[in-house]
Order: C-alpha cells, then sequence, then structure tokens
C-alpha cells in the first residue's frame, strides 16, 4: 500500500500537552514566520516574474531563429553548441542558462542580447 496523498493525509496528534518551554519555543517560530512570510513571499513573487521574463526571451529567440529561416542543425553550426541543448533552451528544459549562451543564441539568429537592471520591488 502506498503513501496517502496530501490530501487524504491524517494531521498528527499529541499524546501530551507542551511544556511551557516547548510552547513558547513553538510561538517564537510561528511568530517568526508570520514576521518573514511577506518577504518571502515578495521574493518569490519576483524570481516567478524573471523566470517569465526568460521564458519570454527564449520564445523570442526561437521566433528569431524560425523567422530566419534556421534549423536547430543550422544553428549548431553557427554556434558550436549541441543540437540537444539548443532544443532543451528553447523548450525550457535547460533552465538556468549562461548568458554566454543566451549571447551566442542571440548572435547567431541576428540579434543582441541587452541585459538591464532594476530595483526590487519594495526597495
Amino acid at each position: 500500500m502506498g503513501k496517502p496523498s496530501s490530501t487524504t493525509r491524517k494531521r498528527s496528534t499529541r499524546n501530551r500537552r507542551l511544556t511551557p518551554e516547548e510552547a513558547a519555543r513553538y510561538k517564537a517560530v510561528s511568530n517568526r514566520v508570520a514576521e518573514e512570510l511577506p518577504n518571502l513571499i515578495v521574493r518569490h513573487e519576483e524570481r516567478m516574474a524573471s523566470l517569465d521574463q526568460l521564458e519570454a526571451l527564449l520564445r523570442q529567440l526561437k521566433a528569431a531563429r524560425e523567422a530566419k529561416g534556421l534549423s536547430l542543425a543550422d544553428l549548431t553550426d553557427l554556434t558550436g553548441m549541441d543540437r540537444s541543448a539548443l532544443s532543451k533552451l528553447e523548450t525550457g528544459q535547460r533552465p538556468n542558462p549562461t548568458v554566454e549562451t543566451l549571447v551566442r543564441y542571440a548572435e547567431a539568429v541576428g540579434k543582441r542580447l541587452v541585459v538591464s537592471l532594476a530595483e526590487a520591488q519594495g526597495e
């Protein structure tokens, strides 16, 4: 029999009361989580926005390649990069490409990569 799914998992219960020290530690941790959670959520949203921007960039690069009538094999010849790596880049299976990789791809399709710096949200 497998592990129960998260929707059917029973909540653990204690067979004893917390000591005053345990209750104080629990409350301190709970307060710290409540204090830090809004900032963690903002940071997560910023990271997700960055990933969305990267996905948009990869779609633009692929569209530029296709507009020039280039195949992945052609791009391999132009960049010296492995065809499989290029395919994974275009499909988002390579989640953390280097700037050098993006520059080489952009140059091969007649584009120039432009990177900018912006203020973080909440700063």
